[in-house]
């Protein structure tokens, strides 16, 4: 059975769209003292609270339901088959960063892990001791010198900053599995991940309600904590200068 690339007509011109969404405006002095940049507060609270909705009416119970019924390793392997399924994207993302030890771990963990680990149901290739590999176009983006810009919350996704959400859809189109004719995986990888997103949910339930339904200010606390992580991730470690809703004695929603 022939297998061969779709035509890539779209990438050069999301990537451009990444670039002019990742460049948004930002104080520099500001940025340096880890201040957070978040013009579009009003919208994003709106978001926030759809997002917080979504999550108390459907993807909350779905998610304790799901980690109650399936058996944890079972949970587990499913996470290792989204994250399997991204490691070519991932791949792609570390060449577009210049990291060729990164790209060769991410190949290897796909390899690995597609035959030994059962089309990527195991993780032997951490048995083998290859590295984990975890990156994004954001990430790129950031390698390839473009701001932070703003704080967003993203309609389902939840926090993010102007250039993560160029990133989110760039990555749609970065990993070669979906450029593929008669490819099975082409939706699976879709479904595997909403998946093990909601493993992810239902295992750590009391953290994530803690956040969203008993602190003070659950979009303060949420935006908190990405910022801080997320600098974190990509070496931007400066320290963000707001107060944390959990320090406030009040009553939480």
């Amino acid at each position: 059975m022939a297998y061969m690339l779709r035509p890539h007509k779209f990438l050069f011109a999301l990537i451009f769209a990444a670039f002019a969404a990742g460049c948004a405006s930002q104080d520099p002095v500001a940025r340096a003292s880890g201040e957070v940049f978040d013009p579009y507060e009003k919208t994003n609270r709106t978001v926030h609270a759809f997002n917080r909705g979504v999550d108390r009416l459907a993807f909350r119970p779905a998610s304790k339901g799901y980690v109650a019924i399936v058996p944890p390793p079972m949970v587990t392997s499913f996470s290792y088959f989204a994250e399997n399924l991204s490691m070519p994207g991932q791949m792609i993302n570390a060449l577009l960063q210049g990291d060729l030890k990164m790209a060769g771990n991410a190949f290897s963990r796909f390899v690995i892990n597609s035959t030994v680990g059962f089309a990527g149901l195991a993780d032997p290739a951490s048995e083998f001791n290859v590295p984990p590999v975890d990156t994004d176009f954001g990430e790129t983006l950031h390698v390839w010198g473009v701001g932070e810009g703003a704080y967003v919350e993203l309609p389902f996704f939840g926090p993010s900053t102007s250039r993560d959400a160029a990133g989110i859809a760039v990555d749609f189109f970065t990993n070669p599995l979906g450029y593929v004719e008669q490819n099975t995986a082409d939706n699976i990888s879709i479904y595997a991940e909403i998946v093990r997103r909601m493993g992810d949910r239902g295992n750590y339930s009391d953290t994530i309600d803690s956040i969203l339904y008993e602190s003070a200010d659950s979009y303060a606390q949420s935006r908190l904590i990405y910022l801080q992580n997320r600098r974190f991730e990509l070496g931007e470690g400066e320290e963000i200068t707001e107060i944390d809703p959990f320090d406030l004695n009040t009553e939480g929603f």
